[in-house]
């Protein structure tokens, strides 16, 4: 113990002889460190804040639009219009065992609103009471449409908290009343506000019960079509069949509307599960990219390190040589060497870290942009910071250790 005690205090003095010198190799390891976990961190922080963005839309959401299918079945020239339909909506339910959860939408944004306070053009959808398990709908106040407003085909709405704060600025909306089109609602729930920003479009929203909205405003501009929907949103029992329940729902759309369910150009969807797999991708990448830079910038310290040691054992040679003579053996000379690198880059990597730390903790109180959240510490970042930090340091300090062990006394003390 008296060994170890008397071995660091000759690396301090050893240090502290050479301040400058020791400060600017302890900056390049600490920026190394702290580079490494604040680029991996901001990369992880674009990440999350990614994932919360899309997970207002709700888990694992799909939507299919209306498309576009060949006029005549099999042919590929000539192009005709077709409109999803309630019949649509009810097949995919009954008949796509993928499917978990299927609700139509049925949408207009031509429907006049009117409260007793003010009035405007808002947009007003027809939905399923499932809709909320599907889509990611908060509620504040009140509650959800339910399956007695359904199948009565009661008068009643719930309204997004934009549309609230139209229509019933500083006034409680939940239990109030509100004229669409000269039809007379009732208040049932307010929605909590998705998003943030200028996002605004779903918070503008109204929902009714889908056979409300189709009874009373049924879908304009779709020709002869009975039942039109606007589309249909729907979720597969779980991620892994999010393949299979899309070709389910091809096949049951196209046998509808005769044409090949082949035919990709024939739909017009989004697949949020897909969509979501390749930005994870993208941000992988980012990432491995980001922690490259930073293992290179550490590994650019641990170099200088290693320069600083070597010079060190340039300048201390007939230092060696008189605690040689004096029966210092290998071994302690090997030691006093390696703990002077290790400890260099433990200190060194330590203030790196915890600087990174500090500073994502300060970034945490600062308005992040939209879709970004702040910069967070990862483990696995931290761990490879620290694995790297071990490995820097005993290259640093073994190889000039060894170099100092294997001098010879008598040539050692020849040397000034």
């Amino acid at each position: 113990m008296r060994t170890l005690l008397d071995t660091l205090g000759e690396i301090g003095r050893a240090l502290w002889a050479h301040k400058l010198r020791s400060f600017l190799t302890m900056f390049g390891i600490a920026w190394g460190v702290g580079s490494l976990l604040l680029l991996v961190g901001v990369g992880e922080g674009f990440r999350s804040g990614n994932r919360r963005e899309m997970s207002t839309l709700g888990n694992d959401v799909m939507f299919i639009f209306p498309g576009r299918a060949p006029s005549v079945e099999g042919s590929f020239v000539g192009m005709r219009q077709y409109y999803l339909t309630q019949q649509d909506y009810l097949d995919i339910a009954t008949q796509a065992p993928a499917v978990e959860r299927v609700s139509p939408v049925l949408q207009r944004s031509d429907i006049q609103a009117v409260s007793d306070y003010t009035s405007t053009n808002g947009q007003v959808a027809g939905v399923t009471p499932n809709y909320n398990l599907i889509r990611y709908m908060p509620i504040a106040s009140g509650r959800w449409l339910n399956l007695d407003d359904e199948q009565q085909k009661l008068p009643v709405l719930v309204l997004g908290d934009e549309a609230r704060r139209i229509l019933f600025p500083h006034e409680e909306a939940v239990g109030s009343y509100v004229l669409l089109n000269g039809v007379r609602f009732q208040v049932i729930g307010i929605l909590q506000r998705i998003g943030h920003g200028q996002n605004n479009d779903f918070n503008l929203r109204m929902f009714l019960p889908y056979f409300t909205m189709r009874d009373l405003f049924p879908a304009e501009k779709v020709g002869e079509t009975l039942n039109a929907i606007s589309y249909i949103n729907y979720q597969p029992r779980n991620r892994a069949q999010h393949e299979r329940a899309q070709v389910e729902v091809h096949r049951i759309v196209a046998r509808n509307h005769h044409f090949d369910w082949r035919n990709e150009d024939s739909f017009d969807e989004w697949d949020s599960v897909q969509s979501f797999d390749m930005v994870l991708k993208i941000f992988t990448v980012m990432d491995w990219f980001l922690g490259s830079v930073g293992l290179i910038t550490l590994g650019l310290g641990a170099i200088g390190v290693i320069n600083i040691m070597l010079v060190t054992v340039s300048e201390r040679t007939h230092e060696i040589g008189v605690r040689k003579a004096l029966g210092a053996t290998r071994r302690n000379i090997l030691l006093q060497f390696t703990l002077e690198g290790a400890l260099l880059t433990l200190v060194s990597g330590s203030i790196g870290i915890g600087g990174a730390a500090l500073l994502t903790h300060l970034l945490r109180g600062l308005p992040a942009p939209e879709g970004f959240d702040p910069p967070k510490i990862v483990a696995w970042s931290a761990i490879i910071a620290v694995g790297a930090l071990a490995l820097a340091g005993t290259a640093a300090g073994l190889y000039p250790a060894r170099k100092a062990a294997m001098l010879e006394p008598v040539e050692a003390l020849r040397q000034e």
